[in-house]
């Protein structure tokens, strides 16, 4: 029996701004044993709404029951699965032990990712970088030579084009 095509989608749902919403959201994937690959939480222009978005690897049947889950909770506003001409970030901070012999190489390569060097002490330097996963995961690719020290990235987040607010399709 063949494995149903998996591919990767970025789910954007507004829900109630209250304690515990995103833990309740957690556990609800959790239970089902569904793995995120990505799940950032984030205010609104409204106050009183958040907006998560996840993103998944899956297939049909998996991406259908996450929808239907999702919006069945009464906390959830909306749901929506992300169209691929939506505009996604990420961003990255490395930390990189940069003597002065490594500190020229590194500078290019933070260059031509447009990335930004944001600390610098005499042993290691901070990089800021903003952009698509992959992306990040090339410039971490780049990076692998050097002595990473410390790595943090957001997770996904991202937005539709168009005139349109998730809140209004």
């Amino acid at each position: 029996m063949s494995k149903a095509a998996e591919r990767t989608e970025v789910f954007s749902i507004l829900a109630v701004n209250e304690a515990g919403v995103t833990a309740r959201l957690g556990s609800l994937y959790s239970r089902r044993g569904y793995n995120i690959d990505s799940f950032t939480a984030s205010p609104t222009n409204d106050p009183h709404l958040t907006r998560i978005t996840l993103v998944i690897t899956g297939d049909d049947r998996k991406f259908n029951q996450i929808f239907t889950q999702t919006a069945k909770q009464e906390f959830v506003k909306s749901v929506s699965i992300m169209d691929r001409d939506s505009i996604y970030r990420e961003l990255l901070l490395l930390k990189v032990k940069a003597g002065k012999k490594e500190r020229s190489e590194i500078r290019e390569i933070v260059d031509i990712f447009r990335g930004k060097i944001i600390d610098l002490s005499k042993k290691s330097m901070i990089i800021e970088v903003t952009g698509s996963s992959r992306k990040l995961d090339g410039f971490m690719d780049m990076m692998s030579g050097y002595e990473l020290v410390d790595v943090c990235r957001t997770g996904v987040t991202g937005i539709k084009r168009g005139d349109k607010g998730i809140d209004e399709e």
